[in-house]
């Protein structure tokens, strides 16, 4: 029975702990504060309510499943991204930014050559004017 006490106080910190690091999107019946008011004022039964009415189900959760751009865009893939109602516009959306930075890399790179360029030679420099 020594145990009793910190098993309670476990379960009180797992579940301020998992209220906490809940989207306040996803957590059902109440917000986040309310939930974490009635796990501290009542906390065994609070955090057992949390447990099987407040935590979000795995119904709840975004899925991946879904065809759609982010699966041809590695760099975008990532946990918590939303997910597009209309994947092609996602797509398109997706390809420009790609596009749009490789022509700023081009142009860095024609910009680097041509600084590299004109540092290989001097001679290139127009003649200052003295008076």
């Amino acid at each position: 029975m020594p145990y009793l006490g910190l098993i309670y106080v476990v379960i009180l910190v797992i579940a301020l702990v998992d209220i906490l690091s809940t989207d306040s999107v996803m957590v059902r019946g109440m917000p986040k504060l309310a939930w974490a008011l009635l796990v501290v004022i009542v906390p065994l039964v609070g955090a057992l309510l949390w447990l099987a009415l407040g935590r979000p189900t795995a119904d709840d959760l975004p899925r991946r499943d879904r065809p759609g751009a982010a699966g041809e865009f590695p760099e975008y893939n990532r946990p918590g991204r939303y997910i597009p109602e209309d994947p092609d516009a996602d797509r398109e959306f997706l390809q420009r930014l790609r596009d749009r930075a490789e022509q700023q890399r081009q142009a860095a790179r024609e910009q680097r050559r041509a600084e590299e360029q004109r540092d290989a030679d001097p001679d290139d420099e127009p003649p200052t004017v003295s008076t």
